[in-house]
């Protein structure tokens, strides 16, 4: 490994010492090196040796997406093109794409929390990871793909698009992890099932990402695989997968402090919230050359836990994410989480984690539709038994989001799947 594991065991003020010389130097280089920080700087009355340490950090102007697209494609670099070795850019749905770019050093340290990552997961060089993320553009690929290299594991670049022979490469090179989305990893169950591999394969370790997911997705996911399944956290703007990750232990992701300051803030007010206080993450990167960001609010919606872990580590914990402020609906002046109606479900029997919310509008009314998939056994039963588990999932899903919602109830796969990132809401009333 390159990197030095006492930094995940310090004490919470050599962290901050660490932190508070990294981000002394980080500040510096943007306001020297980036026009558009150094004018934000300056609009506040800042200059960089107003910033004395981690203490300073709320004087700090915050970075949104925004500021990416203002500045597209390569306005917020901090070095000059030639430095540049590889660039990244997320899809632009929103918008126009945000671009991010690495130097060499850059690369390398992506790599090593990547290791990091995977190692708090029992991942080693005897392992053999398939990567069933997709590459290209997207961080999620190649992120995983030289994270499993540096940490020494044979690495199967599987991507996506083609589930049937993945199964079937997982069977014949006896992989033992996987890292991709949880709720394309359900999917590989299900057609590992459908074939009869399931026996077949020497399965025992995911790793997954790039979309929120719950607990009891975790619990099923092992108890459907027989395997030990993990919460991998990144985002392209900040650096791609690996700036968190959670342990055996499952309490929190730990967070890889000695590259990236996180942050808690009232996602309203823009004031820092306490310890276990619910508020958006908000991360300064502090070793980044490329694409250094101060204050970046990544959305997501989440609490921070300073104390040890029981793994030893006394990296600061973020916990799993209760969605992100930009994905919250607002049905009936009720604000509703996509994540809250997938924590219900899991909550029941015969239900699966496959469901999806249709919004409409019905004159001046909010409408909610959610179609659910359950066991087939249902739809072999008496009417009255799906009718009774309607109403019983409509129950749970009310006291969730305190919101009756219109349940129907539907057969196995009949909603689609996706490889990528899971879609779970049709908001019709932003269609035209």
């Amino acid at each position: 490994m390159i990197w030095n594991e006492t930094k995940e065991c310090m004490s919470r003020d050599e962290m901050s010492c660490l932190q508070s010389a990294r981000l002394v130097k980080t500040v510096d280089r943007v306001y020297h090196n980036v026009p558009y920080y150094r004018n934000k700087m300056q609009q506040a009355g800042l200059e960089p040796g107003d910033i004395k340490g981690i203490e300073d950090i709320n004087k700090l102007p915050y970075t949104t997406k925004d500021d990416l697209r203002e500045t597209y494609p390569f306005g917020l670099f901090a070095v000059p093109m030639s430095e540049i070795v590889r660039t990244h850019a997320s899809s632009g749905t929103t918008g126009k794409a945000t671009v991010v770019g690495y130097t060499r050093r850059d690369i390398d340290i992506w790599k090593e929390c990547v290791a990091r990552a995977f190692t708090q997961a029992g991942i080693t060089r005897e392992d053999r990871m398939q990567i069933a993320y997709g590459y290209g553009l997207f961080t999620g690929g190649l992120g995983a793909h030289y994270g499993a290299e540096n940490l020494g594991a044979m690495v199967v670049p599987m991507s996506t698009g083609n589930t049937k022979k993945l199964v079937t490469m997982m069977e014949d090179f006896d992989v033992t992890a996987i890292a991709c989305t949880p709720s394309y990893l359900i999917h590989i169950a299900e057609v590992l099932k459908e074939t009869n591999q399931l026996d077949k394969i020497k399965l025992k370790t995911a790793v997954c990402g790039a979309e929120p997911w719950t607990d009891n997705m975790r619990k099923q996911i092992e108890a459907d695989l027989g395997i030990h399944a993990f919460d991998i956290y990144g985002l392209s703007e900040v650096m791609g997968p690996g700036v968190a990750c959670d342990c055996i232990h499952h309490k929190g992701l730990h967070v890889y402090e000695d590259h990236f300051l996180p942050e808690i803030i009232d996602p309203t007010t823009l004031q820092p919230v306490g310890e276990d206080v619910t508020g958006e993450l908000v991360f300064t990167t502090l070793t980044k050359e490329g694409l250094p960001l101060i204050r970046y609010r990544t959305k997501d919606l989440t609490s921070i836990n300073y104390g040890k872990c029981e793994c030893g580590r006394t990296l600061a914990r973020i916990n799993r994410f209760k969605g992100r402020s930009d994905d919250m609906l607002i049905i009936r002046g009720v604000n509703v989480f996509p994540s809250q109606i997938e924590a219900a479900l899991l909550e029941m029997n015969g239900t699966t984690p496959h469901y999806m919310m249709i919004v409409d509008r019905q004159g001046s009314l909010d409408s909610l539709e959610i179609q659910v998939e359950v066991e087939e056994r249902f739809f072999s039963d008496e009417i009255r038994e799906l009718e009774n588990l309607s109403k019983q999932i409509g129950h749970v899903i009310q006291n969730a989001i305190g919101l009756a919602a219109k349940i129907k109830l539907v057969e196995p796969r009949t909603l689609e799947r996706s490889e990528g990132k899971a879609k779970h809401v049709i908001d019709k009333r932003t269609l035209v």
